[in-house]
């Protein structure tokens, strides 16, 4: 969601790639919560920071404490930020549709 927001917002001003620790297909939750703000991810496959095509970053913003964990290790070497914003993982919220609807609109509004 942050990278399809990003893009949208910055177009080709910056480099926006985005990866994960598993990689997988696109929540159908995370899917229609960008769809009602114009966005589509139904094509996008998520992958990991293994995949990634670059080897040169400015600033990487890791969501999971794994994912941090992730970035760091990546940029051991490497002069680069990495900044941790928390954020809970929609994915486990257990509850009705509407439910798992609002917890993933809550992310993409954050």
């Amino acid at each position: 969601m942050a990278e399809a927001m990003l893009k949208h917002l910055q177009g080709g001003r910056i480099y926006v790639d985005s990866v994960g620790v598993f990689e997988g297909e696109v929540g159908g939750f995370a899917a229609l919560v960008m769809e009602e703000i114009g966005l589509s991810i139904a094509d996008h496959r998520g992958k990991t920071f293994d995949e990634l095509e670059d080897s040169s970053y400015d600033l990487i913003i890791t969501f999971s404490p794994e994912a941090h964990h992730r970035a760091i290790e990546l940029t051991r070497t490497m002069s680069c930020e990495v900044e941790y914003w928390p954020t809970l993982d929609p994915a486990i919220i257990d509850g009705s549709r509407e439910a798992c609807l609002d917890g993933f609109r809550q992310i993409r509004d954050h």
